[in-house]
């Protein structure tokens, strides 16, 4: 098909970052997605797209780093063409205490979470502002706007993932750019799925809701936002969390 929209969808090859491929996917996009490590995960998200009928392009490498970013961008426009949605997801929690967190776990941290998404989105800019027009989707968290004990590194990357986003919007209104973020709380991924049953138990107590969020949840909110159905929202910071933060 002529003039399918390109979407980036960095992280895209399990959890969160897979179901929001998929539903892009879905919607008509063609999808280049990054991954850092495994391999598998990405062939069988790969071949799933391509059942969906996208033509997509799955890239291995690391988002924070400056060269990586730039080879991932040349080789999806060489491939697929310009990217017209990125959704700025790849994402790592090293958790722990204040008082015991090692400098490199939260350098770590800011890296992949807060410095890939600098990048990624200073290298497709361009071409989205000669298109006047362009969505940038950044997946934060509702721990960023709550805080939380063990997890001080975390935090303030994605809290940094809002101050960013909310900056480039006022930068790139004119030109017909939007960018918005996501704030989930307590995704279903396999990141959680390790946790004690009793720790869940706990953590429902503070969900208005009553049940956890699923990956497809946050895919079809990054869905609405990529649309036109919401040309009108920038610089917004939207939770989906159950109600965890009201």
């Amino acid at each position: 098909m002529l003039n399918k929209k390109i979407a980036l969808v960095t992280g895209g090859s399990k959890g969160i970052g897979k179901s929001i491929a998929i539903k892009l996917a879905e919607d008509g996009y063609d999808i280049a997605f990054t991954y850092s490590s495994d391999e598998n995960a990405a062939n069988d998200t790969l071949e799933e797209l391509n059942k969906l009928g996208s033509n997509s392009l799955s890239i291995k490498k690391d988002m924070s780093i400056e060269e990586d970013v730039k080879e991932a961008i040349k080789e999806i426009e060489e491939k697929l063409g310009t990217v017209d949605v990125l959704v700025n997801n790849a994402g790592i929690t090293r958790d722990g205490l204040l008082m015991k967190m090692k400098a490199e776990d939260f350098d770590r941290v800011i890296e992949v979470n807060l410095r890939s998404v600098f990048l990624t989105t200073r290298e497709i800019i361009r071409p989205m502002i000669k298109k006047k027009y362009g969505k940038i989707i950044n997946i934060s968290s509702v721990v960023g706007i709550m805080g939380n004990a063990g997890q001080a590194n975390y935090a303030a990357s994605k809290a940094g993932v809002i101050g960013f986003t909310k900056s480039i919007a006022k930068e790139f209104a004119s030109r017909g750019v939007r960018a918005n973020a996501i704030a989930p709380g307590f995704v279903e991924t396999d990141m959680t799925k390790v946790l004690k049953e009793d720790v869940k138990e706990e953590m429902l107590k503070n969900i208005p809701l009553g049940y956890f969020a699923k990956p497809e949840d946050v895919a079809n909110l990054v869905s609405f936002l990529a649309s036109e159905k919401s040309d009108y929202i920038t610089g917004q910071v939207i939770q989906i969390d159950g109600g965890m933060n009201i």
